[in-house]
């Protein structure tokens, strides 16, 4: 079984995790993939949107522990050593990937699979949609940058509340907290939504949606000053890009913008 699923439609690329059986528990084998793949549409120009998605019922249950017992029981290595081989890699990839990132939540995404969607630009869910930081249920603490996301997106007392108690949270309160940009109906409405929602930003301004993304990022951790100067640079890379010109062309002369990503 191919445990990452790779589609590709016009410029969207979606990256179905395929281990429904499982509700997509991340393994070895799934989570080298996601990482080698990722970095691989990174440098990929006929990418410019991706769609992270579960198939089945569920998103991702975040870490399978079947095979983690497996590595407790063997004594082999450092029993977390893929924090640093795979959860670090896969979640700098996600942050900082240069085009937009929609997560099609449907059901479950518990642990690092609710990490995985909180690295995306914009969430879709549906009535089923649960989110569950369940790292202290089994004596860990976050990782798949939680730490780092969670907070930027339900505030700090918040995300205290969500990694100590782990208590689930539904469709209705993820959108309140922000968890949650959309939510469409299960059956047919998630993935097709996300999906439609991913060729609307591929057909944008890609390159100004990257540096928005940097901005951001740069503005999260630090100084009005380093918000200004990251600006000031995401300004001068846009401002020399085919698509700034043809698009404040076409504004003057009232016409819709093309836009090629350049």
């Amino acid at each position: 079984m191919t445990e990452l699923l790779v589609d590709r439609t016009d410029a969207v690329v979606t990256l179905t995790l395929n281990r429904p059986s499982a509700m997509n528990s991340l393994n070895v084998a799934l989570k080298e993939a996601l990482r080698d793949t990722l970095a691989e549409l990174e440098a990929d120009r006929s990418c410019r949107a991706v769609v992270l998605a579960g198939a089945g019922g569920s998103f991702c249950a975040g870490q399978d522990l079947r095979e983690h017992v497996a590595t407790l029981e063997s004594g082999a290595g450092k029993t977390l050593d893929t924090v640093q081989a795979h959860y670090n890699p896969i979640a700098s990839r996600l942050s900082s990937l240069p085009k937009p990132v929609v997560a099609a939540v449907r059901g479950m995404a518990a642990g690092a699979g609710a990490s995985l969607a909180f690295l995306a630009d914009i969430r879709v869910g549906g009535p089923s949609t649960r989110f569950l930081m369940a790292f202290a249920k089994v004596g860990l603490a976050a990782d798949t940058g939680a730490s780092w996301t969670l907070p930027r997106l339900v505030g700090h007392a918040k995300a205290i509340e969500l990694l100590m108690l782990a208590e689930p949270v539904g469709a209705d309160e993820a959108c309140q907290l922000g968890l949650l940009n959309r939510v469409m109906d299960d059956d047919e409405g998630v993935l097709p939504a996300a999906q439609e929602l991913a060729a609307r930003l591929a057909a944008g301004p890609t390159v100004a949606y990257g540096a928005i993304k940097r901005q951001l990022s740069v503005a999260d951790a630090g100084t009005l000053a380093d918000a200004l100067a990251a600006e000031a640079q995401a300004q001068a890379i846009c401002g020399g890009t085919n698509d700034h010109r043809a698009a404040t062309m076409a504004f003057v002369n009232k016409q819709r913008p093309v836009f090629e990503g350049r």
